[in-house]
This record gives structure tokens, C-alpha cells and sequence, in this order.
């Protein structure tokens, strides 16, 4: 029982897909931010789902890891290969299987990209709705139950995944969920692989909820004097009801980074981004709701915007914020993390990591979706320097016991991974071994994605 056995086994199904080109390699060896390249021993190219479960059975019988891989733009190492064997390349299995309008739903393959979904949608009217800033593959997006700008409004991957297929360790195929809008039949499988980051299974088809494109939309940015009247805005929004679509937070670094990044003349100063969507006469309403608001809390004018290619722009901007940070200081690398907080908790918790990052020699921008209490910090930090990422592992590891001291999360959307393992444990105490339990039962010689979430030998 060997890798290398596995490999050999697999050769015969996949031919020339089935690669351990020093390329291919390195490419599923990398992480977008800090952690380490760890090399897969070949990377796997399946076409469909039998192979997928063909693949599984050899390396279930073999004893050889597998991880997924979609895009790769994971924060948190998800799909690095911490012990070898096959990196499962999911991206040809990229097409729109069903589309049915009536019912709001699409069933798609999990290499299809949220972007391209939402260009074969354009004539129905209608689109799909998380939108985590990454043009991400649909399929990792539902295995780390990603989210991003608009959740604040229709939810997370949790909330508009219907049902799944999934191909278990040992190479059984399941289906999880019907296209019934609710149900009480069993267990909710669907929700216990929504997340589970690769490790219990590998998901192969997706049924996806769908919203209707709205009449009218509408976005502004507005300058605040303080971090935290910007955040005092936003809590005041949320609770005042007003239905926002995003809601977005930048501190003045951020703001800083963007004018560098992309040729703005954002005052340096905190800011919020948002946008709403609905019938032009709720639009403009909302917004002159939020204007008071806005005004109340001594943010500036808010300059709005209605035409598309502005509106496009300006989140274009916001998606685009890592790299936009990573230019404030050249060469640099960066550690990501995200935490995520109850709404009346948020300015104090967004102030604190602020104060941290100020007292350290570290360079650190803050934004997040605040419209559900998740924010971010980019720890910039020169590659190969062991004291400064040390001191970016500490500003991390402040924010994370802060937001479970506020009963928050140790992450809110980018995962657990690898970067937030060790603090399982004091999120969820006797129910992480619960999650071990359940991973054992599924995937009892421990194949998938080893060395992720859960607490295993």
C-alpha cells in the first residue's frame, strides 16, 4: 500500500492526465499567501464522475492521499498536499449540466467558475449570487462554504447550495438533497459537506439556488473620519433594517493601497462601499435611509453611481483588495486571516485588531464584508523572514481568542485549513471530536484531504 502504487494503478484510466510534470507539480504545490510549497506526488485530471469514484476506490485500497483542487485561491493551505499522493484537478469538469428558470436552479459540474455560470445565466435573468471576490470554482466554493460581498443580503454557499453529489473515500457515489426547496427526510447531508474543506468527500455535482436579477442597482463610496464611526454606520444600518445588497468596510491603508493599485483619489481615511438592489423606487429610498445614517455619523457625501461600468469598477476594485495591499510594501507576501464577529460586537473588535497592528512594526490593512460581522487583516511580512511572520502568526492568533472571547468565530468565510487548525479545539471543544468521529466513519483510512479540519493521525 504506497503513493507510488496508486500511481501506477491509475495510469491505465486517465493516460496523459495523469501528470508529474515539474509544472503541474509546482502549480498545485502553491498557496496564495504565507504557507510553504508542499508538492503533490501527481496531479490527476478526471473528466466525470466515474473516474472521480475510480480514482478514490485505488487510492482508498492503496492508502494514498487525495485533494481537491479547484482554483487554487484558497487562503487558509486548503489544497496543499501536506503528505504526498494525488492532487485531483477538478477544473475539466466545467459544464453547465441543467439550467431550469422556473424553478430558480442550476446544476453544475464543480469546476464551473462562478463567473462562467453567471455569463451562461445572462438570458434567463437570473444569476447566482455568492460571490467571494475570487472567480473560484463552484465546487470549492461549497466544500469551504465560502461567502463574500453580497451575503450580507442572500446568504452564504450554506444557504443557496440545494443539494450535492458526492463521491465518497472509498469511491461510492451518493446524491445529498432532491431540487425540493425544503425537506425533512434524514439527516442533512448536504449542510455536513457544505464545509468540510475536501476531507469527508469530493464533490462532483452541485444543484444551486438562483436569484432574480434586480431592477435596479445602485452603488456609492463614502469617506468616515474614524474606523470607528464607519463601523457605528454600519451596525446602525444593519439594525435599523435597511436592505442592503454589500456592504463593504476599507480602513485607510486599504484606501491607501487602492489609489496605488488602480490610480484613485480615495481620501486616506476609512470608507464604506455599498450597494443596493431592488425596484428603483425601494433603491432610492434605502438610500436616502442610509444617507441620514451616513450623516449622523459624520461620514462625507456618498458618491453614488447607477451606470454598470463604474458599479463594475468599483467592486472590481474591492475584489481586487489583496493584491492592492500586497503593493504597499514591494516583494512582500502576506498573511490573511478573517474572523467574525456578532454585529454589536464589530466596532470594538475592528478597533482592537487595529490598535494590535498599529503598536506592531507590521503593516497590516483592515476590510471585510462588516455587513455580518466578518472582517479581514493582511499581514504583510517579506518572504523567507521567520521573526516577521512570527509576529503576523501573533497579530492572527490576538484576533481569533478576541472574537471567541466576543462568542464570534475563528473564521467567517476563508476557512480552517491548515492557518486556523489549532484553534478548533476552543471554538468547539468536545464537538470537534465529534467532527473526528464523523470523518473516521467516512473515510476511515484517513485518504481525504489529511491533515484539514479535523483532528486524525
Amino acid at each position: 500500500m504506497t503513493i507510488e502504487a496508486a500511481i501506477s494503478e491509475l495510469f491505465p484510466l486517465l493516460g496523459d492526465r495523469l501528470s508529474r510534470s515539474k509544472g503541474d507539480l509546482a502549480q498545485h504545490g502553491r498557496s496564495e499567501t504565507h504557507f510553504n510549497n508542499m508538492l503533490p506526488d501527481a496531479v490527476a485530471y478526471p473528466e466525470n464522475t466515474g473516474e472521480v469514484s475510480k480514482i478514490l476506490a485505488v487510492c482508498h485500497a492503496q492508502g494514498c492521499p487525495v485533494v481537491a483542487w479547484g482554483t487554487g485561491t484558497s487562503l487558509e493551505g486548503h489544497a496543499l498536499a501536506l503528505r504526498g499522493g494525488i492532487s485531483l484537478d477538478l477544473s475539466r469538469m466545467n459544464r453547465v449540466l441543467a439550467v431550469h428558470p422556473e424553478d430558480m436552479d442550476a446544476v453544475v459540474q464543480p469546476g464551473v467558475t462562478r463567473e462562467a455560470l453567471n455569463a451562461e445565466l445572462r438570458a434567463t435573468g437570473l444569476f447566482f449570487s455568492v460571490d467571494p471576490g475570487a472567480n473560484a470554482s463552484l465546487g470549492g466554493m461549497a466544500a469551504t462554504r465560502a461567502s463574500g460581498t453580497t451575503s450580507v443580503r442572500y446568504g452564504t454557499m450554506r444557504d443557496n447550495v440545494i443539494g450535492l453529489e458526492v463521491v465518497l473515500a472509498d469511491g461510492r457515489v451518493i446524491r445529498t438533497g432532491t431540487r425540493a426547496r425544503k425537506s425533512s427526510a434524514g439527516y442533512d447531508l448536504t449542510g455536513l459537506f457544505v464545509g468540510s474543506e475536501g476531507t469527508l468527500g469530493i464533490i462532483t455535482e452541485l444543484t444551486l439556488r438562483l436569484r432574480g436579477q434586480p431592477e435596479a442597482i445602485s452603488s456609492a463610496i463614502c469617506a468616515f473620519e474614524s474606523v470607528e464611526a464607519a463601523v457605528e454606520t454600519v451596525i446602525a444600518t444593519i439594525q435599523s433594517g435597511i436592505s442592503m445588497a454589500r456592504i463593504e468596510f476599507v480602513d485607510s491603508a486599504t484606501a491607501r493601497a487602492f489609489n496605488l493599485y488602480a490610480g484613485r483619489e480615495m481620501p486616506e481615511k476609512p470608507h464604506l462601499l455599498v450597494e443596493f438592489h431592488g425596484s428603483p423606487a425601494s433603491v432610492a429610498e434605502d438610500a436616502e435611509r442610509l444617507g441620514e445614517l451616513v450623516a449622523e455619523f459624520g461620514g462625507s457625501d456618498f458618491a453614488w453611481s447607477s451606470k454598470p461600468e463604474e458599479r463594475n469598477a468599483l467592486w472590481a476594485l474591492r475584489h481586487n483588495a489583496y493584491y492592492a495591499c500586497l503593493g504597499l510594501r514591494k516583494g512582500a507576501t502576506a498573511l490573511v486571516t478573517d474572523v467574525c464577529v456578532p454585529i454589536s460586537r464589530l466596532a470594538e473588535a475592528v478597533e482592537a485588531t487595529r490598535a494590535d497592528i498599529a503598536e506592531s512594526p507590521l503593516e497590516g490593512p483592515i476590510l471585510g464584508h462588516v455587513g455580518d460581522g466578518n472582517f479581514h487583516a493582511v499581514l504583510l511580512v517579506e518572504p523567507g523572514n521567520a521573526t516577521e511572520l512570527e509576529e503576523a502568526l501573533r497579530l492572527s492568533a490576538r484576533m481569533t481568542e478576541r472574537a471567541l472571547e466576543m462568542e464570534g468565530t475563528v473564521t467567517g468565510e476563508h476557512g480552517v485549513g491548515v492557518g486556523k487548525l489549532a484553534y478548533m479545539p476552543r471554538e468547539h471543544g468536545e464537538a470537534w471530536g465529534v467532527m473526528g468521529d464523523i470523518k473516521a466513519a467516512l473515510d476511515p483510512t484517513n485518504i481525504l484531504n489529511p491533515g484539514k479540519l479535523v483532528q486524525r493521525n
